[in-house]
């Protein structure tokens, strides 16, 4: 009997202590919350309250509330780390139905990180006939400081945006004042809808959008209701404006522009963020308010020049000093140097007058950019200060396309690409100074493979053809049966050395110069023609621009650079022809301009030039008529620190390449 009673003894003992081990512990439960929370699952954290705490805190309180407050502040890397209890304290906690349990917490803020400790009150409550344990929540678990109530505020500093300077010093963007044009509804006077058209015609908005300002919740007869921005420069608009009843102004810093349309593609442009820009970005780097670039350089140097906001979190309570939980100092943009001069960017813009076309100017003994012409163009200003949806009608419907970067874009080279052939040839032994071929008549096959098709030439020639006389002439047939004599592999690989089907090593991205549709020249007609600029073969300016420079570096190409902070006269592709070589292709480029296809159009010029022309045809067959592009690339002699690449779009009936080259002269001219 007595073995009976100490088994069941035993037995009871045993059911006791695992009875004792399936109960939650304080430890088990607060860790559960924390998981929770390091998620951010405020919902099922608020399931785990007490009574006590549900009875004083709604879930809008706990939940909205910490949903709101961490969004705000951009929370992020939430952690929190308790200090568990050991198994003493845990024995009385579980005797006496309560228990606090220290624990830490890090984040990361809009402001920077903040760093808490704070303790959790527990207590053991009878749910369904079971134990379990319940966290008394305060106000504290979010800031130790909101325990007994208090305030979050959030308090930001814009950064000031860089400025974007050229190599002068000179503003390309700057921030300078603007005019914040807006209403004050009492003084539109009795005929308000009058004054309404009036504005909105002038403004380029719509009765509606000013409707809207007007009719805002905060809006009162006597206050300032804003309406647009505009510089300070548009004069006559603004003398227009203040002819209308009720308009007035504040003077505010805004974004300008000082060159307009001479740099609109070059600089770019700022605006509003939009929803698709903050998808793009961490964050809360963005408010919904702020502008952000848009195009060109303001664009591709964003997080230079936007700089870093400034914020400060703080908690204030009545009749208590603000106390601060995190703050981060404002950071200003960085201003971006460019080598671009701004008064040759002008003045090669101006040459262009309104035709379409591009120019790129570079110094070709240091690979500086001095200028990136896209012509026409459009006045960046009016894009950020209220453009018009018929302004932007306007410039997307316009033949010229003057929304389309040119200078970025790549064209069929014509037969400015002949000096780049010429020396191919050098290089690889195909062509040699001096050594002529005999070419009869203007027109010339390589057979009955080519079918109809005949490569023409503009002249005759009176004897043998060699490299110079060809570049002089701008002889189509000479290159042609030159880049037939070496073979495509052989002229595909001299192109390739060139920088072609490759992409520029340049901060602002330029499409990179094709070959052909597919890299190749297997076909020999498109062999032919791609030597002398026809065919598939196009490239940008300033792809040309950097080739020359390897006629005037000893036979080195150049690598083009943009910023100032980057290192002068880099090689991009060294020793492509030997320096014999490159001075024999540059003094058949002075030719080109004495006596050759430039002589004509280059009378003006007030120095030496040396360059030469190309005409790009625009068909697909070799009959006569079709849109052409004209073509000039040319720098000073005797004191080569500028060379220009230029093309203007349709110049079929403006002498062609000679309506360039007049142009090209002309900057020269003003620009020396």
């Amino acid at each position: 009997m007595k073995k009976v009673i100490l088994l069941f003894s035993m037995l009871l003992i045993i059911f006791l202590i695992s009875c004792s081990n399936d109960e939650v512990t304080p430890n088990e439960r607060f860790e559960t919350y924390v998981k929770q929370w390091n998620k951010q699952k405020f919902k099922d954290m608020y399931n785990m309250l007490s009574t006590k705490t549900k009875e004083t805190y709604s879930p809008e309180n706990f939940i909205d509330r910490y949903d709101k407050i961490y969004g705000d502040l951009n929370i992020s890397d939430l952690k929190i780390e308790m200090d568990k209890l050991d198994e003493e304290k845990l024995d009385t906690a579980m005797d006496e139905g309560k228990a606090t349990i220290p624990f830490k917490v890090t984040m990361q803020s809009i402001a920077g990180p903040i760093t808490f400790d704070y303790e959790a009150k527990l207590v053991q409550e009878e749910k369904e006939e079971e134990k379990d344990w319940f966290l008394q929540w305060d106000p504290g678990f979010i800031f130790p400081a909101m325990k007994d109530g208090g305030e979050v505020n959030l308090h930001t500093t814009a950064p000031q945006r860089g400025e974007i300077l050229d190599r002068n010093q000179m503003q390309l963007a700057i921030n300078a004042p603007v005019y914040e044009i807006g209403v004050i509804p009492e003084k539109m006077g009795p005929d308000s809808d009058k004054a309404k058209k009036e504005l909105a015609g002038l403004l380029g908005m719509s009765v509606e959008e000013i409707d809207k300002a007007l009719n805002a919740n905060w809006v009162e007869p006597d206050l300032f209701v804003p309406l647009t921005k505009i510089p300070t420069t548009k004069e006559d608009l603004l003398d227009k404006l203040f002819q209308v009843n009720g308009v007035t102004n504040k003077e505010v810093t805004g974004r300008v522009y000082p060159a307009g349309k001479a740099t609109a593609h070059l600089v770019g442009y700022v605006g509003k963020v939009t929803a698709e820009n903050l998808e793009e970005v961490e964050p809360g780097t963005y408010g919904p308010n702020d502008v952000i670039g848009k195009r060109g350089l303001e664009q591709l140097y964003e997080k230079q020049l936007r700089g870093e906001q400034g914020a400060q979190i703080t908690i204030t309570k009545d009749g208590e000093e603000e106390t601060l939980l995190a703050e981060k100092p404002v950071k200003n943009g960085e201003n971006v140097t460019v080598t671009i001069d701004v008064n040759v960017q002008e003045k090669i813009y101006k040459s262009f007058d309104g035709d379409a076309g591009t120019a790129t100017a570079i110094n070709p003994k240091t690979g500086e950019t001095l200028a990136l012409v896209s012509s026409p163009s459009f006045d960046p200003n009016d894009m950020l200060y209220g453009t018009s949806d018929s302004m932007w009608k306007d410039l997307q419907e316009d033949e010229k396309k003057p929304l389309l970067n040119r200078f970025s874009a790549t064209f069929a080279p014509g037969s400015v690409i002949k000096p780049i052939t010429g020396a191919i040839g050098l290089n690889n032994g195909t062509i040699k100074p001096g050594e002529g071929i005999k070419i009869e008549g203007l027109n010339w096959s390589n057979g009955k493979g080519w079918g109809d098709y005949q490569v023409h030439r503009v002249s005759e020639s009176n004897g043998p053809v060699d490299l110079t006389d060809a570049l002089v002439r701008s002889d189509n047939i000479f290159f042609a049966m030159k880049a037939v004599e070496m073979g495509s592999e052989a002229y595909v690989k001299g192109l390739k050395q060139f920088g072609l089907s490759e992409k520029m090593p340049y901060e602002y991205p330029i499409a990179a110069s094709t070959i052909s549709s597919n890299g190749k020249l297997e076909d020999e007609v498109l062999l032919a023609n791609s030597s002398y600029g026809q065919g598939e073969l196009e490239m940008s300016s300033l792809h040309l621009a950097t080739a020359y420079t390897t006629f005037l570096n000893g036979g080195s190409m150049l690598k083009p650079t943009l910023l100032t902070s980057e290192d002068k006269g880099q090689i991009w592709k060294k020793d492509l022809i030997t320096k014999d070589q490159a001075n024999h292709i540059q003094e058949a480029l002075r030719k080109v301009v004495e006596k050759g296809t430039a002589s004509k159009y280059a009378k003006n010029a007030e120095f030496p030039v040396s360059g030469k022309t190309g005409t790009a045809e625009l068909k697909l067959t070799n009959e006569g008529g079709g849109e052409e592009n004209g073509w000039f690339v040319g720098y000073p002699t005797e004191t080569p620190d500028i060379l220009i690449a230029m093309m203007v779009q349709q110049t079929q009936d403006r002498g062609g390449s000679g309506y360039t080259t007049k142009k090209v002269i002309e900057a020269l001219n003003d620009i020396k």
